[in-house]
């Protein structure tokens, strides 16, 4: 009778986890999102590439405030590295935005993307940058 109830449980519960986990389909072309602004008014801005209704390409990069990428620059001051503590968790976070693309890239979701430890504000901007971007690519 327990074996009974638990196929029953199985068959009324299958259909409810198939379609809540079920994948979306994506219209090819090329889609942008932007996150919102940090604490600092930094953004997040996501170029996401589908293709075959998969994601094949991802380009991120964080605009500062004023609208500068933070790249190979961010961190220091009038081009000198004043602080090397500083400098050394501005790149963290440059070098994670790069792994951020490439593992979305490579995995073709959210979840094959884990966030860096340190570099975690840049990983939300990422998600939500990819989520309104997937959003405009959902068939």
């Amino acid at each position: 009778m327990r074996n009974l109830a638990l196929v029953l449980l199985a068959v009324v519960l299958l259909p409810a986890l198939v379609t809540g986990c079920g994948t979306r389909s994506y219209a090819d072309g090329t889609y942008r999102g932007t996150s919102g602004p940090d604490d600092d008014g930094a953004v997040g801005e996501v170029t996401l590439t589908i293709t075959e209704g998969k994601i094949a390409a991802c380009v991120f990069v964080t605009r500062q405030k004023d609208g500068s990428v933070k790249d190979e620059q961010y961190g220091k001051i009038n081009g000198e590295i004043s602080n090397q503590s500083y400098y050394e968790k501005a790149q963290l976070a440059v070098d994670a935005m790069k792994k951020y693309a490439a593992d979305l890239g490579r995995a073709g979701s959210l979840d094959g993307v884990e966030a860096v430890s340190g570099a975690t504000v840049s990983y939300n901007q990422f998600s939500e940058a990819v989520e309104e971007a997937l959003e405009q690519a959902v068939k």
